[in-house]
């Protein structure tokens, strides 16, 4: 486990975007109940903490990608990762829509891209990976190549890895579940007493509680 991806995890800590609750677990668009809840969009609150996270995604992206032509962020989450991240790189921006808005120019990405372009997607957090790869399908078939996708925060789920390895998209993030739970324990942030539990959830989160 690398440096950054504990250092972040402390940080995600220490704003408290780390949320244990077993006895009224949270309930994820995909519709998995979970007992773990990271709101690492808490971090826009954070000035400090906000500018870490633009950096070290800039960073990735200017060693990983320096071919990139332009930064597209995962509505809502992103949004407004994504563009901090484009104006640090100086690259144009835009987003892209869970569906097409019903009225207006009827969009689902929203920006000014254009087919050939090589993309990096902004996202702020993977679970199962739904939302962002649906992103990823829109962005392609706009006619862009999608080059990478960088993110503050996975889980780390198989069907989650999976399903970028079908996709074909590499996917680079800033700290992991792994990372958050082992400093969660050895900060105190969370108990011993805890981690057989977050362990059964994570091995079947489909079908935990």
């Amino acid at each position: 486990m690398n440096t950054l991806e504990k250092i972040f995890a402390a940080k995600l800590l220490n704003v408290k975007a780390i949320k244990l609750q077993p006895e009224a677990p949270f309930t994820w668009a995909s519709g998995w109940k979970s007992p773990f809840y990271c709101d690492n969009r808490k971090t826009l609150a954070f000035p400090g903490l906000r500018g870490f996270v633009k950096l070290e995604l800039s960073r990735i992206i200017a060693e990983k990608y320096p071919e990139a032509e332009a930064v597209a962020g995962v509505a809502t989450g992103a949004i407004a990762q994504g563009a901090l991240v484009a104006e640090e790189l100086g690259l144009p921006f835009a987003y892209v829509r869970s569906k097409a808005k019903d009225h207006g120019m009827t969009n689902l990405i929203e920006g000014d891209l254009q087919p050939g372009m090589k993309v990096v997607v902004v996202e702020d957090l993977i679970s199962t990976g739904g939302s962002s790869l649906k992103a990823v399908e829109a962005l392609r078939a706009h006619g862009c190549e999608v080059i990478g996708m960088v993110a503050s925060y996975t889980y780390g789920f198989p069907v989650a890895e999976e399903a970028f390895a079908a996709a074909k998209v590499e996917l680079t993030t800033l700290t992991n579940y792994e990372a958050v739970v082992e400093v969660a324990l050895s900060t105190g942030y969370i108990k011993e007493e805890h981690v057989p539990m977050l362990a059964e959830w994570r091995k079947d989160p489909a079908h935990w509680g």
